[in-house]
């Protein structure tokens, strides 16, 4: 309930506003005089208080003594003067002096109510406002931050925060390691469920039995190896947003399920015939052409178009380039701030290379040659030495003699540096890379057949 200060001179004044606001939902505290408001005001460190009414006309401190204190108290508290018909002129100087807003006794109830939904809908949207870029200035350094300068990153940002507080099913489309999670959490946090669990789950990772009893849960008994009862992630995702990476990786089977709990709200745990109620906003992302998987009958149209109720399709990192310094600085911040290590910036030559490589695994890749770089930097500034590629893309940058055959070859080295890296341990090569592991493998034949395009 929102708590309202009255101060006035008047006693019968005092007596109606405490009686009419009371009976509309308002808590009221009333004050005789502006003495009493201020040392009410300086007693709580941060008032419980939403709005003040003030008389401009009183005894002792008027109303435009008192706004000036209570302003330099509490900025963001905003205050309303009460005012007769021929003081107008305090009640435009109390404006100046930062009043939200004035009403001339004797004023009909509506209006005086209106004025104050109206004020307390506007304080919520600034709050909320504040709240969002305070949020904003705090996580510009941590490893979740969106970062982007580009006009064709910034159009997406703009849609999501747009379609957040639809409510709405959301498909993001994109390739991988283009940031299809952080977007996801974006929409989960500027939605109405941003009070709930925020739950995420890669579809392409687990069997169909793992899968299943991820989502729905289980009771002791339902298979081999279900020796107690598990909640799934459904249940928990319950008033929040399930986000569902690699949707197209899922079979038939779990396709249906999904279905049934997309139309119903509602889904059995496995070894249960108990029916439980569920309100999920399911956040899907892909980076297949779902509609030619539909087509080619390996995936649902039912599911598609329900999940498809709002699209979002994020563009690779090679076309938003402008994004590539922010992000690589972004990065070697969070890293030498993890790492404990004094790596401040990236030489010009390390920065065109950046800027040309084709990045196919887009920000992910990123984030991770950066890493690496970073855990490698000897000085102050990583060198075109500490990419993968040993600065092969900086004299090709400085010389522009790209061809595609350069391309290829620090792609293979890249490739060849990764599997080194990670002792040939292809499915984490495949995540620093930002493909997929049958990509990968596809792409090792590859380079031992010697083609040229890998």
């Amino acid at each position: 309930m929102p708590t309202v200060f009255v101060c006035d001179d008047e006693e019968e004044i005092l007596n109606y506003l405490k009686k009419l606001l009371q009976a509309s939902g308002y808590q009221v505290e009333t004050f005789g005089n502006g003495s009493d408001l201020l040392a009410r005001l300086k007693a709580e460190g941060a008032p419980h208080c939403d709005v003040v009414l003030l008389d401009v006309r009183m005894p002792g401190l008027d109303g435009l003594q008192v706004l000036k204190q209570s302003h330099k108290l509490h900025p963001q508290l905003p205050v309303v003067i009460l005012t007769a018909s021929g003081t107008i002129d305090d009640a435009v100087h109390a404006i100046k002096l930062g009043a939200y807003d004035y009403i001339t006794k004797p004023f009909p109830k509506e209006k005086l109510l209106g004025m104050l939904e109206r004020m307390l809908d506007y304080c919520r949207l600034a709050d909320e406002n504040r709240q969002l870029r305070e949020s904003m200035q705090h996580n510009s350094g941590s490893a979740d931050a969106i970062v982007f300068v580009s006009a064709a990153f910034r159009e997406v940002y703009d849609l999501t925060l747009q379609v957040a507080e639809s409510g709405a099913n959301i498909l993001i489309m994109g390739e991988s390691g283009t940031g299809k999670e952080l977007i996801a959490n974006t929409v989960h946090h500027n939605s109405a469920r941003r009070g709930k669990p925020f739950v995420s789950l890669n579809c392409a990772t687990l069997t169909e039995t793992l899968l299943e009893s991820q989502l729905f849960g289980h009771i002791r008994g339902a298979f081999t190896g279900a020796v107690m009862n598990q909640n799934g992630l459904l249940e928990e995702a319950d008033g929040g947003t399930l986000f569902l990476d690699e949707i197209g990786d899922v079979t038939p089977m779990i396709q249906a399920k999904l279905l049934r709990v997309i139309q119903e709200k509602s889904f059995n745990v496995l070894g249960s015939t108990r029916t439980q109620k569920v309100d999920v906003r399911f956040v899907a992302a892909t980076n297949k052409d779902l509609m030619a998987q539909v087509q080619a009958g390996r995936f649902r149209e039912d599911l598609y178009y329900r999940l498809n109720v709002i699209s979002i399709t994020l563009p690779s990192l090679r076309e938003r380039r402008e994004d590539i310094e922010p992000l690589a600085r972004h990065f070697l911040n969070i890293s030498a701030r993890k790492m404990k290590k004094d790596v401040r910036g990236i030489d010009d030559l390390a920065l065109q290379s950046l800027m040309q490589y084709d990045w196919p695994g887009n920000v992910r890749e990123l984030k991770n040659i950066i890493e690496r770089a970073v855990i490698l930097a000897q000085g102050s500034a990583i060198s075109s030495s500490l990419l993968p590629w040993g600065g092969q893309l900086s004299v090709q940058a400085a010389t522009a003699t790209c061809t595609l055959v350069a391309l290829d070859d620090v792609e293979r080295k890249h490739i060849a540096t990764v599997l080194r890296e990670t002792g040939y341990h292809k499915s984490r090569a495949a995540e620093i890379l930002g493909i997929s592991r049958k990509t990968l493998d596809r792409k090792i034949a590859a380079i031992a057949m010697g083609e040229h395009h890998l």
